[in-house]
């Protein structure tokens, strides 16, 4: 449900706190949140009983000519609250508010390297990875990207497109690999057998790049090859799309999915 009075968007400034890691330095202060929806932007929240467990917060952007978009900002919820797919449902909600008053984009940011958001973006809500920005915030310094170079894959979701539409209502088919790599799909970035990202020049129509399990979890326990894959994928990804290739998806493995020439 959308929130407006000051009592609940402390909550939800809390709960962000709690979902990165700054308990009492939340990534966005209640009286921002307070401005914002009073101003008519996007700020939700999900609750489970009485207590907050998912928030979800935006605002309009976008100065003519170019397009009305809604940017949303941050998404956070509890882990462990019993809130299985509460991400999912606070993005459909979103999703629905934007299209009741003409608002046909949505765009936001994600690290490139967490492959649960890349399979969550780009494959559960049909979303398109149009552009890589290269340390978008600078240094981070949140529980959750402390220490890291703060590279970010922008993410377009295009809310009337047939995938979208196709993502709301549960049909939204993972890619499949081994079809892929049968047809000639070649690994161009991999998990290699120490954990170590290992590159390999191709120049396949299909091109595969994978991203390790937990990134976040290696950040804290092997800060240096942490940052080896930021470099690697940085280098595969960009590379990429500069000879014209597209982001076509992604799948709950972690493997990116680049296309030449993708529509």
């Amino acid at each position: 449900m959308e929130l407006s009075a000051l009592e609940d968007l402390r909550e939800l400034a809390e709960l962000f706190a709690a979902v990165w890691g700054r308990p009492g330095e939340p990534p966005i202060n209640s009286d921002i949140l307070k401005a914002l929806a009073h101003s008519g932007n996007y700020v939700a929240g999900a609750h489970a009983g009485q207590r907050l467990v998912g928030g979800l917060v935006g605002w309009f952007g976008g100065v003519p000519p170019h397009e009305l978009h809604m940017h949303s900002h941050i998404l956070g919820v509890i882990a462990g609250s019993d809130a299985h797919g509460l991400g999912f449902e606070l993005k459909q909600h979103q999703r629905r508010w934007c299209m009741a008053r003409g608002v046909k984009v949505i765009e936001w940011t994600t690290d490139p390297l967490v492959r649960r958001n890349a399979y969550f973006n780009l494959t559960k809500l049909g979303a398109q990875a149009r552009e890589y920005l290269v340390n978008f915030y600078g240094e981070m310094t949140d529980g959750i990207n402390a220490g890291e170079e703060s590279d970010r894959v922008l993410i377009t979701w295009r809310l009337d497109d047939p995938s979208a539409e196709a993502a709301a209502a549960g049909r939204s088919p993972e890619p499949n690999l081994e079809r892929l790599l049968s047809d000639g799909a070649s690994a161009a970035l991999s998990v290699g057998d120490a954990g170590e990202p290992v590159e390999t020049a191709s120049s396949s129509r299909v091109l595969l790049c994978q991203v390790p399990e937990d990134i976040v979890a290696l950040r804290r326990s092997d800060p240096l090859l942490a940052r080896s894959w930021r470099m690697a994928l940085r280098r595969n990804l960009t590379g990429s799309i500069a000879l014209g290739y597209e982001v076509a998806g992604a799948t709950r493995s972690g493997w990116y999915v680049l296309e030449s020439g993708a529509n």
